[in-house]
């Protein structure tokens, strides 16, 4: 059984940083794709970033290169999304996903897939002025 676990997030002060990790477990191999997305009020769930775990590359959702990073550690299966400079509008539900790579490119509409089989329950991040 695939689970995705995030933990991390947190009240914390617009100009500082926040590492939220995404535990993932159940796959039988490593021909999958893992993401970080986000829920903000009144939106639509957005893309951040996403990486295939045989591989090395990130993607990332064009407007959040530069204070998003996301990397991953392979030997415990878990994925990191780290913002930078954080703002009051970076207020909202984190969510990770994961699904095989077959299934991940299915939805894959740019960088990163519009959807994963695999959803943690997300964590919130409050970012204050």
């Amino acid at each position: 059984e695939v689970q995705v676990v995030e933990s991390g997030g947190g009240l914390v002060q617009a100009g500082g940083s926040l590492t939220l990790t995404c535990a993932v477990s159940g796959f039988t191999s490593d021909d999958y794709s893992a993401g970080w997305y986000r829920r903000t009020p009144g939106k639509e769930r957005e893309a951040l970033a996403c990486v295939n775990w045989s591989g090395d590359r990130p993607n990332y959702i064009e407007p959040m290169k530069g204070r998003f990073s996301i990397s991953k550690d392979s030997a415990k299966n878990t994925l990191y999304l780290t913002v930078n400079n954080l703002e009051v509008e970076d207020t909202a539900v984190y969510y990770c996903g994961a699904d095989p790579v077959y299934e991940a490119v299915m939805s894959l509409r740019g960088p990163c897939p519009t959807e994963y089989g695999y959803w943690g329950q997300g964590t919130q991040v409050v970012v204050s002025s």
